[in-house]
């Protein structure tokens, strides 16, 4: 359930998380409304023109439009829908005697960019819909095309949306389509996606249950052939290519890191996500402090970290951290966390208390934080943003169509939506892109420019290492050549500094890179 911030508490006629479900406020306009199984959501991202002397006008008239595109939709399907006066939405029968209401808008426009969009019901559960007040309206219903005898696939309808998107916004050019995923049996979902847990990693010795020759999870090979990557992956025992090979330097700023690390009980992000560049960062005398613990309450198929349940944060965490940060003479300080779903605020107020800790031990140090999507809950990201810190990280990890695949348990439009959250309270923002699971060139292009459009200030691009065998493969390794490209591209988009290379990481380099992104702003004081 999603509400907007005017929606008032009562609309919420049960306790619906007590059945499953999760609620979340957001900053779109419109009331409360369901999301599930069966409906097609779309987020249009579009510069919004001031035609209309700016304002409410030109929201008015944005909604408009796609309002039109959905009942455009609706008509090649042979159903005839409308508008109704003073609700805003598509409705079936709106002049009749019983209007219904088959899909809900609720949008923002944000320096001119338009967030959030629309929800087209094709097949949900429409009982999630008796448990609150639709859209705040009390005295008329909602349908689906299912409910209406309309037998359709969800591909048909996307189908049919991204056709007249693309007359309606297109500009009669060509387009790429970036599908994001097909919804596959409950039975491939990953036990976390189901609700059941992190899952059980696989077996170390042999060829474990589910998996292939080589180790590869068939349930992850699977998600990855319903985004469209059907080569072969690269081979699990395959060489890497040369300019992937670091060689590890345990010199003695690597050594005197790890004892800093160990003597106050503090998790690396270095160590925890199997870093490349460990050796390089370490006897530069930097790391990337992981708060709240080594376990993620998520299980994305790329990363490393632990995914065993959680276990109780540590209120004296923030003070180690700046303890450390003071000991190793840190400018620049990098701040990331494992997702914590199990917790109200999602680990936010541990984020602002390690800001404020570092600040208040070593008042010269900058600070980035890489955060998770706090599930899209504004209180949480609010809390954040109010630390007021140097640099908001959040990853977009993937292109569109590889995001079930790669991250089951977030969404590309809520992170677009985070960073775009984050640029609108002023802060510095950045992300990253992980390439090599199976995503063209065209769509890191696509990528970037998505975060540019949102006014991301930071990108970096780097190449995507299998840490284990139940991890999602390698599908190919990128020339060097190609990140210079990418860095020259996304540069020319707009972005204040790309940081692109094989070994890239998210916190590489990381001083450097928001000095050059935000040199008045960020650069020594």
């Amino acid at each position: 359930m999603t509400l907007s911030k005017r929606t008032p508490r009562e609309h919420l006629l049960v306790d619906v998380e007590s059945m499953g479900a999760t609620v979340a406020t957001t900053d779109r306009g419109g009331d409360i409304t369901y999301h599930g199984p069966g409906q097609l959501v779309g987020y249009p991202i579009l510069t919004v023109p001031g035609k209309r002397g700016g304002g409410m006008a030109d929201t008015a008239a944005y909604v408009e439009g796609i309002e039109q595109l959905l009942i455009d939709v609706l008509a090649d399907l042979r159903v005839e829908a409308g508008r109704l006066a003073h609700h805003n939405g598509v409705w079936i029968d709106p002049d009749g005697t019983r209007p219904r209401k088959i899909a809900a808008i609720g949008v923002r426009i944000t320096r001119g960019r338009s967030m959030h969009g629309f929800s087209l019901n094709v097949d949900p559960d429409l009982s999630w819909f008796s448990r609150i007040v639709p859209c705040g309206i009390t005295d008329k219903g909602v349908t689906s095309l299912a409910a209406e005898g309309v037998d359709v696939s969800m591909r048909e309808v996307v189908d049919g949306v991204v056709a007249k998107a693309a007359e309606r916004w297109g500009r009669g050019q060509a387009i790429d389509r970036a599908d994001v995923s097909w919804r596959a049996p409950a039975a491939d979902l990953a036990p976390f996606t189901r609700g059941e847990g992190a899952g059980t990693p696989v077996g170390r010795q042999g060829i474990g249950y589910g998996e292939q020759a080589d180790g590869t999870s068939v349930r992850l090979l699977g998600r990855l052939a319903e985004a469209g990557v059907s080569e072969d992956p690269v081979r699990l025992k395959s060489r890497k290519p040369e300019w992937m090979r670091v060689p590890l330097d345990t010199g003695r700023g690597y050594r005197e890191v790890k004892k800093t690390m160990r003597e106050l009980g503090l998790v690396t992000v270095c160590e925890e996500a199997g870093c490349p560049n460990i050796s390089e960062c370490w006897n530069d005398g930097t790391a990337t402090f992981m708060i709240l613990g080594e376990r993620c309450t998520r299980a994305c198929g790329f990363c490393l970290v632990d995914t065993r349940k959680p276990i109780a944060a540590d209120p004296a965490e923030p003070a180690r951290v700046a303890e450390a940060v003071d000991r190793m003479g840190l400018t620049h300080a990098v701040v990331t966390m494992v997702a914590r779903d199990d917790l109200p605020d999602g680990g936010a107020a541990a984020v602002a208390a390690t800001v404020h800790a570092i600040r208040d031990r070593v008042p010269a140090c900058r600070v980035e934080v890489l955060v998770s999507d706090f599930q899209g809950n504004t209180d949480s990201l609010q809390t954040v943003f109010d630390a007021r810190p140097d640099v908001f990280n959040h990853n977009i990890e993937t292109v569109a169509r590889l995001q079930r695949a790669v991250r089951p348990s977030a969404s590309y439009a809520r992170s677009l939506s985070v960073l775009a959250q984050a640029k609108r309270v002023g802060l510095v923002t950045k992300s990253s892109i992980i390439v090599g699971m199976g995503e063209t060139d065209d769509e890191v292009t696509q990528t970037m420019s998505d975060l540019s459009a949102i006014g991301v200030d930071i990108v970096t691009v780097g190449q995507y290492l299998r840490p284990t065998s139940h991890h999602l493969p390698v599908a190919n390794w990128w020339k060097p050549s190609v990140f210079d490209d990418w860095k020259c591209r996304g540069e020319a988009m707009g972005i204040g500094h790309v940081e692109s290379s094989p070994l890239t990481r998210s916190s590489y380099h990381a001083r450097e890179a928001a000095e050059a992104a935000e040199p008045e702003r960020v650069g020594p004081q």
